[in-house]
Formats: C-alpha cells, structure tokens, sequence
C-alpha cells in the first residue's frame, strides 16, 4: 500500500470531524515532496477570554488562556520504500495559561512522537502516541474545539474528560491497524503499563493492552460512525501478593444527516483512574459515565449541546457537565467560539458539593 502523502495525525483527523472541515482543509503545509519522499507541517492555535463564577467559593475570576486543546505544532514525515511507506510524526504541545504563575517557563510536553510502517497488512505504529481506549470518545467530541469545564483557574480545562470519558493517556506503545474492510478498521497494541499497586516494589509482569474497533456507514443518506475500545493491565505489589486489575470499556454511536448530528459515547470502568491513566494507587471500585450531544450546522455556523455524567467509586465523586457551544467559520483556517458551560462535581459518600462554576468562553482557533 503506496501513499504519496503524508500520514495524517490523529489530531488533524479530530479536529477535522469536530469542526466540520472538509479533508483538505485541515491538511498540514507541505514543505517537501519529491520521489516518494515528503515532509510537512501542521499547527493549531487559540486563545480564550475565560470568566468564571465560583458559586462554592463564592468568587469570579477573569483570565485569558487556552482550550481544551493545547497549542500545537507538528512535524510528519513520509518515504516509500519498496512495498512500504515508512512515515514518523513528532508533535510538540505547549500551553499558554502559564502567562503569570510562572512567567516565560511555558510548558511543553510531546504527546506524539513516533514512527510508522504502511503496507497491504495495514500499519505497524511504534513510539508515543495518545491510547486507543476512549480514543474515539474524546476525538469525536463536539466541543473538541472548544473550552469545557473548568480546571484550576490557571491550570487547563478539561473538555469532557472525568463528565463522560476519561483521557487516553499518551503512552509510550506498539500499535497494529488493519486496513480499512468496507468501513470496518481494527486496532489492537501493548503500551507501557501504570502503577497502580500500592507497594514500594510493585510488579508489572504484562504490558497494558488496549484495542479499538470503529465502522463507518452510510445508510440512505445517514452517516453512521460506531466504535468500540477497551485496555486491560495488572499491577502486582510484590510483597503483600496483593494485586490491582484494572479494565476498561469505551463505545459510542455518532449518525448525522443533513448537517445534524447526534452522539452518544460512554465508559465503564474497574480499578482505574477515571480520568486520566497515570501512575498510583487506585482500588478495584467501579466507575462509569456517558456524553450525549447534538449539533446542527448552518452555513458557516455550528451549534453544539452537551451533557455527561461519571459517576466514580474508585474516586468517590460524582459529576456532571453540562455545555452550550456556537462555533463560527471565518473561513477554513479561523474559527471564532463562544461557550457556556456549567459544572458540578460532589462526594458520593457525603453527597456534599464540592465544585460548582459557570463559566463563559470567548475564543478563536487558528489551523494550519
């Protein structure tokens, strides 16, 4: 399987299907091509005014800072090779909300940085690169582009992620893919696996192991997108012989028609983090949530409705999300945003409320 161009990131992808652009219209800048060999560049910034009201705290504050997604730039690379096309992308996300807690130390961290190898057996993708369990959840998120609830005042948001779906954590892996089988796309990969036994010298005798199925349709106009994914891992604390197995499932359906569009996504979860995949003791509780959303596009303008819930033993906490969202194409590389978003999240034991913010977002978005 012979591919000219360059491999497209899973980010130019997401942003693609969340903001409407046609396929060329987020497609990197390309900066070489000549005899099988090309190199180019892709870029996503954006900038927000954030007014949030603290109804616990009982305060309001003002900030500028950036999305749900952070500022990114990225590099691909592609060569054929024979019967391969040998490809590579590195990508570099940096954040602005750093502007005063730490002046001029702005944060940068890689979140893809990886090689692949296409060919009539699919692909073979070795290096760092976002998870494959609630991969499709978060990508397809209609508020991708946008703000979502809030984190800290200076620190990021949160989208959905922790009111829907947790974050699929980029992790350092080996991933195979299929090619596509009329619509249907597989994915199966070992990743480096979490710590999340409680012991100083904790074992983990296995990769973590994720996989994804998603089918694409088109029945009579309709559009369908399904998806599937979960991870399974162990962790062993050696010397207690205790261990913590943790299990995840994602799935959704998406079907959109004549610029409507309705989603549903959820998880379940046992003895993992519900919010993001990390290092540290978790317990084998159970967790679980789902995201519902409808957006309808008019012209050069999308408006989005949003609500998710989780619901974590294992953190004890409960939350909910819920969000209005009108984004505005000035044209196939400016998008302005408005968005109003309330969040609640409390203590399951206690049923105490612990957070809850109203928050407005006034932004624009600029891709390349």
């Amino acid at each position: 399987m012979k591919n000219n161009n360059f491999r497209k990131s899973a980010l130019a992808l997401a942003l693609a299907a969340a903001a409407g652009f046609g396929a060329s219209a987020n497609a990197a800048v390309e900066v070489y091509s000549a005899e099988g060999t090309s190199l180019s560049v892709d870029g996503y910034f954006n900038a927000f005014y954030v007014n949030r009201d603290d109804k616990i705290a009982d305060t309001q504050n003002s900030r500028v800072k950036m999305g749900f997604l952070p500022n990114t730039i990225g590099f691909n690379f592609s060569k054929e090779v024979g019967d391969l096309t040998l490809g590579g992308r590195s990508s570099f996300w940096t954040t602005i909300n750093d502007s005063l807690d730490s002046p001029t130390d702005t944060a940068i961290d890689v979140r893809q940085f990886y090689a692949t190898v296409d060919g009539d057996f699919g692909q073979v993708l070795i290096g760092k690169d976002f998870g494959l369990y609630s991969r499709s959840n978060i990508f397809l998120d209609e508020i991708l582009l946008g703000f979502g609830s809030p984190g800290a005042p200076g620190g990021v948001s949160f989208g959905n992620i922790r009111t829907g779906y947790p974050y699929p954590t980029p992790s350092a892996q080996i991933t195979y893919r299929t090619p596509d089988m009329s619509g249907l796309k597989l994915a199966v990969g070992v990743l480096d696996p979490a710590n999340t036994a409680t012991g100083a010298g904790d074992e983990q005798s296995a990769p973590r192991f994720e996989a994804e199925a998603t089918y694409s349709a088109d029945l009579s106009g309709v559009a369908l997108t399904g998806w599937v994914n979960g991870r399974h891992q162990k962790s062993e604390d050696v010397a207690t012989g205790n261990d913590v197995t943790s299990t995840g499932l994602g799935y959704g359906l998406r079907a959109s028609v004549a610029g409507l569009s309705l989603t549903a996504s959820g998880f379940t979860s046992e003895g993992d983090n519900p919010v993001l995949i990390v290092n540290g003791p978790v317990t084998e509780d159970d967790a679980d949530g789902f995201l519902v959303q409808g957006s309808y596009a008019f012209g050069a303008n999308r408006l989005v409705l949003s609500y998710g819930e989780s619901d974590a033993e294992v953190l004890d906490v409960e939350t909910e999300n819920t969000t209005v969202a009108f984004f505005h194409d000035v044209n196939s590389n400016l998008k302005l945003v408005a968005e109003y978003n309330l969040y609640e999240d409390s203590n399951r034991t206690t049923d105490a409320t612990v957070t809850e913010t109203d928050t407005v977002a006034l932004g624009a978005v600029v891709t390349f």
